[in-house]
């Protein structure tokens, strides 16, 4: 269990910062799977992989691979997951990890049934900003957290081709980057919110455009969010305490945090951890996890968040044609 081999399953952008991760953990990728062999082994060729494979499904019968990152487009996650568990793999799959919460809970039944482990690639459960962050909310300094309020937004132009506004790409907000902000929702919250409201706007193909989303727990703890795919808008979050609120600018991948002490106003910055390292963090808890090394994954979280992205679309009845057969 050592030397843990990787797979990685598509050779698009996140593949490719995948090999430069585990690059900085000091390992390599030990094979590549692709729809197009070619692309593959321009892709091997670049981060001196040994091993390409002429069919992509042939990753899973290869008996040295320990673990499969899935980076394709998330409605052909579910496939490839339970063929890799069937194989015997663990898996860490791009967020988000599954369309809906069916997806999921077939795919963690499969894989308790096996002994394997299943992680999303959520930055959030693995940059040690947010695991120092736990620690000083842990403490009682900052009280309790009573509201949070999240803001992603990009500009996209109108193109229904790609695979933001392409339904048959599950594109939209939500699953796109709705999944980071309920990702940091659910990390500071002590429970899983069950009072959910929200409004939505669709694009020309039926996917959500833009989002506001207002959540509350059996705590009463809250949370705002505002998501867009055509309007830019700062990756904000403020964690609003009884005695005191944090603030994280590029929070998917954030590195520092401004906590403002809410008596005396006294300002202190939290640094810990590199955006560039993102991944890194990512992998390395997934092989402490797959080594026995404590659980690091947090799919519990992953299936919380997951729940709540699948009851929001459920209220604006928007499906996938992969949740219409």
């Amino acid at each position: 269990m050592e030397d843990i081999k990787w797979a990685v399953l598509g050779t698009g952008v996140i593949a490719n910062e995948m090999a430069q991760a585990l690059s900085k953990n000091g390992k390599m990728i030990y094979s590549v799977a692709n729809r197009t062999y070619e692309k593959g082994l321009a892709f091997a060729e670049k981060y001196g992989i040994k091993k390409v494979y002429p069919n992509m499904m042939d990753v899973f019968d290869d008996p040295k691979v320990v673990v499969v990152y899935i980076t394709t487009p998330h409605n052909t996650h579910i496939e490839f997951m339970k063929k890799a568990i069937e194989s015997g793999k663990h898996l860490l799959v791009e967020k988000s990890i599954t369309l809906n919460s069916a997806e999921l809970n077939e795919a963690i039944k499969l894989a308790n049934q096996k002994g394997l482990i299943i992680g999303e690639a959520m930055t959030i459960y693995h940059m040690p900003i947010y695991k120092k962050l736990k620690e000083i909310l842990a403490s009682g300094r900052l009280g309790k957290v009573n509201l949070i309020t999240v803001n992603f937004g990009s500009f996209k132009e109108y193109d229904m081709n790609n695979r933001f506004f392409n339904r048959n790409l599950a594109g939209g907000a939500m699953l796109d980057i709705g999944v980071y902000a309920l990702s940091l929702i659910r990390w500071f919250m002590d429970s899983n919110p069950t009072t959910l409201m929200s409004q939505v706007n669709l694009a020309p193909t039926k996917v959500d455009e833009s989002a506001s989303l207002i959540l509350k727990n059996t705590e009463n703890q809250m949370a705002t969010v505002m998501l867009s795919l055509h309007s830019k808008q700062p990756k904000r979050a403020m964690i609003s305490c009884e005695k005191g609120y944090i603030e994280i600018m590029e929070f998917p991948r954030a590195w520092e945090a401004r906590i403002t002490d809410a008596q005396t106003g006294e300002v202190e910055i939290i640094k810990e951890g590199e955006n560039a390292d993102a991944l890194a963090y990512e992998l390395a808890d997934m092989e402490a996890t797959i080594k026995g090394n404590g659980n690091h994954m947090h799919l519990d979280y992953t299936r919380d968040v997951m729940e709540l992205m699948t009851s929001f679309r459920k209220e604006w009845g928007l499906k996938y044609p992969e949740e219409e057969q």
